[in-house]
């Protein structure tokens, strides 16, 4: 089987801590787009744990864990993440770990680019992570990248990068920044990719084969629908695609189709980065319900924007994501309420606007605030639905109305036992 594990929202939903989950029933976990430019975070028996470029499944020993070529892949990063696991005690060898050999390479270059630009619009900043992203992935688009399996052969990898560099110092200069060179290139790849040599294979072939014998297969995807670059918020997008229809193609293997698809999102809305975010509060509402739930990014420990519950985002999120069920997570967060707002529906210009807008239509988008009632006690203990407040049960039953998908997973705490299977 093939399962999609896809976020419904803005990004950090708790993809990674339902991947760790789910991941105990998978022989493979496939990360098919991104980078390091967002965080999962995964409490369990060993630890804590904030993986940014590796899968949420590398935490179990005894599954295969794969960086597909959808991926964008500073290898100083991975370098650095994956020496940081092993002080804590988890095992990562060519054996558990496959590199595509199809996925592109970040480099330094990349991120101060991507640091300049952002400098260079000041106000009108896109909230970037600095840390490469888009200007590897238009480098991709350009073919003027360096690919993984370009690291096994140091002779065309030279000759590549002598070409990149002259393109590339061209743009750098015009920010008056230092050009790279090609032999601190070389030295830097040296030492932080040369250690993954053993990782890098074809990984779609490895892939197909591992299907025709009939494994699980799991794809985990890096922020959520309205970070898509096609179907999200843009321009305050990612720079790939995070729906689930792209998973097969970002891991090597678009012969293949999905079997099921989970969607995953927050009893309440967060948001890190700019752009429209119609359900945001502000003040002491918004400082509440931030620090209930501890919305500091994973990636950058930026403070997260925070929100009621978004019926209108929701459901568009698990339309383009196609999402068969969905997870709700953190809803331990808000036992504190008395009530809890939830977004109906948006006000544009006068008018209700329940299908979700872009452009301007959503610049300009109020939010049509409900309350539900809280439940005012501790449900970070419940491990059946039964034990849920009946105000508790009737949210959940809420958002699956509203949103058209049936809620499968309930998670009232971050460890890997505190969850409500329906």
């Amino acid at each position: 089987m093939l399962t999609a594990i896809v976020g419904i929202n803005w990004g950090d939903e708790g993809k990674g801590r339902m991947v760790d989950l789910l991941s105990e029933s998978q022989d493979i976990i496939i990360r098919y787009q991104g980078g390091n430019n967002a965080g999962h975070t995964v409490v369990n028996d060993k630890g804590k744990f904030i993986l940014n470029l590796l899968p949420s499944g590398i935490l179990r020993e005894d599954k295969v864990n794969v960086l597909g070529n959808g991926m964008v892949i500073d290898i100083e990063h991975l370098f650095k993440e994956v020496n940081k696991l092993r002080e804590q005690g988890i095992k990562i060898t060519p054996a558990n770990l496959k590199i595509s050999d199809c996925a592109v390479v970040c480099f330094p270059y990349n991120v101060a680019q991507d640091c300049l630009e952002e400098d260079r619009l000041g106000d009108k900043k896109f909230g970037s992570t600095r840390r490469g992203i888009s200007p590897i992935y238009a480098d991709k688009y350009m073919k003027k990248a360096i690919r993984m399996g370009d690291i096994l052969h140091p002779e065309y990898l030279k000759k590549r990068l002598e070409t990149i560099l002259d393109w590339k110092n061209m743009t750098i200069k015009a920010y008056g920044a230092a050009e790279y060179t090609v032999e601190d290139m070389l030295k830097w790849v040296d030492t932080y990719g040369a250690p993954f040599k053993d990782y890098i294979i074809n990984v779609g072939e490895y892939l197909n084969k591992e299907a025709k014998a009939g494994k699980n297969i799991m794809f985990e995807a890096q922020l959520g629908a309205l970070r898509d670059l096609d179907f999200g918020i843009y321009p305050y997008t990612s720079s790939s695609n995070t729906i689930a229809a792209y998973a097969p193609v970002g891991a090597g293997v678009p012969n293949l189709k999905i079997d099921r698809c989970l969607g995953i999102m927050k009893a309440y809305s967060t948001c890190v980065g700019e752009g429209p975010f119609t359900a945001e509060m502000f003040g002491d509402e918004a400082h509440a319900l931030r620090e209930a739930g501890g919305e500091y990014g994973a990636a950058t420990g930026r403070p997260r924007r925070v929100g009621g519950f978004d019926v209108v985002a929701s459901k568009y999120g698990c339309r383009v994501q196609g999402a068969d069920e969905v997870a709700i997570t953190k809803l331990d967060v808000l036992d504190y309420m008395d009530q809890i707002p939830v977004v109906e529906s948006y006000d544009v210009n006068g008018k209700t606007v329940t299908e979700f807008p872009f452009g301007e239509a959503l610049n300009i988008a109020k939010p049509n605030i409900i309350y539900l009632k809280g439940w005012k006690c501790s449900t970070s203990k419940c491990r059946k639905w039964e034990d849920l407040p009946k105000e508790a049960q009737d949210y959940v039953r809420y958002i699956e109305k509203a949103v058209e998908t049936k809620v499968t997973y309930v998670s009232v705490g971050p460890g890997r036992d505190e969850i409500i299977i329906l």
